[in-house]
């Protein structure tokens, strides 16, 4: 990375930042929160003077210790931000709103933010106005589509992405019924199409693993309509587990934890969503569809700070296996909660998704087609 730093400038732009070097500072301005800024800040060469780099993230609905979205990204970005020497920061908007979210966005501007990285579909409003407000900063949005624009063209300074989550639910659902799991559940958030998407691939692999080994296989599939659970989500649950369902694949935020709640009244088990959670789940959790939101981050960052940006600004991106390692489930010791189901079958199921001799379709619009073996039962 090729980086030229100046100690004048450094010395001018540390004493005015607002953001304590090397910990943690709330912003004085209430609608938003700081982070923590690297010991140094990195600059670039632009005509004949050098400009000061700063990334800023803003947080969607939830805040950065979400252990989802949030966190991930922010952990992506503050890493980046301490290897390269470039400053970072974070901001929470004060409500759930377009309002808000821009509003952090001009503050992160306005505090010296040259690179601004924004995590979920709820800022696609956020990026159609922000990105011709101001051309000179750039705009990284990660599962965002263009749908998410609402009719604005993506700007040469914006680059957006989004997830085969297909994939990563067929893998979680191949995976449970080839350890041996037969009585299965899916519950979705709101039917966003991200949710229906993992939910689909989910059923899809679970068909194909029953139909190799001749099994029966069910699956109960709802979506609670909203992102956080709560009494009456439980309280279904609790139904489905007492009637014999071994493990349920939760997709929607907080919704999980109805899940969570559930299972470990009944002795059943759970599959995690976005990143692992087993770490907040604990062994209830025996794997997690993971959208690999830190190699879809730091790929931007290295095509803006690399000076390749024209490679990334501009597009709007669909990340899948076969671009790179997007998505997966967890490998680690402690996260793999499978008996039967071995790491060497899954980098081969991995293998079969990236070289395309695997295809999971992504079609929303249908119920997947399943075997003999698979009864799906569509709760409303």
């Amino acid at each position: 990375m090729k980086k030229k730093f100046l100690a004048a400038i450094l010395a001018g732009v540390m004493s005015l930042s607002l953001v304590a070097c090397g910990g943690q500072a709330e912003t004085n301005v209430p609608s938003s929160e700081a982070g923590a800024a690297s010991s140094d800040a990195a600059s670039v060469e632009g005509g004949d003077a050098a400009k000061v780099e700063k990334i800023a993230m803003i947080t969607d609905s939830g805040d950065i210790t979400d252990e989802s979205f949030n966190q991930t990204t922010w952990e992506t970005v503050e890493a980046y931000g301490k290897a390269n020497s470039i400053e970072y920061a974070y901001y929470k908007p004060a409500e759930d709103t377009d309002e808000e979210r821009i509003n952090s966005i001009d503050l992160a501007i306005k505090e010296g933010a040259t690179v601004v990285v924004l995590p979920g579909y709820l800022f696609g409003a956020a990026v159609a106005e922000e990105q011709d407000t101001n051309p000179d900063v750039k705009f990284i949005a990660v599962d965002v589509t263009e749908n998410d624009l609402g009719g604005t063209q993506l700007a040469s300074n914006s680059y957006i992405c989004s997830f085969q989550e297909e994939q990563a639910g067929y893998m979680a659902g191949y995976a449970a019924v080839k350890d041996g799991y037969k009585s299965l559940g899916f519950l979705g958030g709101i039917d966003v199409p991200a949710v229906v998407r993992y939910g689909f691939g989910f059923i899809q692999g679970a068909n194909n693993a029953a139909d190799e080994l001749g099994v029966d296989v069910d699956v109960k599939y709802y979506y609670g309509g909203q992102f956080y659970g709560d009494e009456s989500i439980t309280a279904r649950m609790e139904g489905w587990y007492s009637a014999g369902t071994e493990v349920v694949f939760s997709c929607g935020g907080g919704i999980y934890t109805s899940a969570v709640e559930a299972a470990k009244n009944h002795d059943g088990k759970v599959i995690g969503v976005d990143s692992d959670q087993h770490p907040i789940i604990g062994d209830a959790c025996i794997t997690s569809a993971m959208k690999r939101l830190d190699t879809a981050v730091t790929s931007a960052l290295d095509a803006y700070f690399n000076g390749a940006w024209d490679t990334k600004g501009g597009k709007s991106e669909i990340l899948g296996l076969s671009a790179g390692d997007y998505l997966a489930l967890p490998t680690e010791e402690a996260s793999w909660g499978f008996k039967n189901f071995t790491v060497d079958e899954y980098e081969k199921l991995l293998a079969g998704l990236k070289d395309g001799s695997i295809v999971v379709s992504a079609d929303i619009e249908n119920q997947p087609t399943v075997g003999s073996h698979v009864k799906v039962e569509y709760v409303k």
